[in-house]
């Protein structure tokens, strides 16, 4: 007798309207969730390689006095 009352209880709970109701309006959202996050995904591109090169050293290694005498002149500057 039991088992009778409880089947018929969770047909009337599985058959209201508000339970329908929620169960459509949950997979029009999880429709919409995943319809985004599919649009948004990055496509896989397969990895380029770029070759850098490598920056030559500067051969031209000016001594600190003629560095500060040209720094002056480039300023406009004069010695007292």
């Amino acid at each position: 007798m039991f088992e009778k009352e409880i089947f018929q209880l969770m047909k009337h709970v599985l058959t209201s309207w508000q339970v329908i109701a929620v169960s459509i309006a949950l997979v029009i959202y999880l429709n919409i969730v995943f319809y985004v996050a599919r649009a948004y995904h990055n496509p896989r591109i397969g990895r380029i390689k770029i070759k850098k090169k490598k920056p030559k050293p500067d051969t031209a290694v000016v001594p600190q006095s003629e560095s500060d005498e040209s720094d002056n002149d480039e300023l406009g500057l004069e010695e007292a």
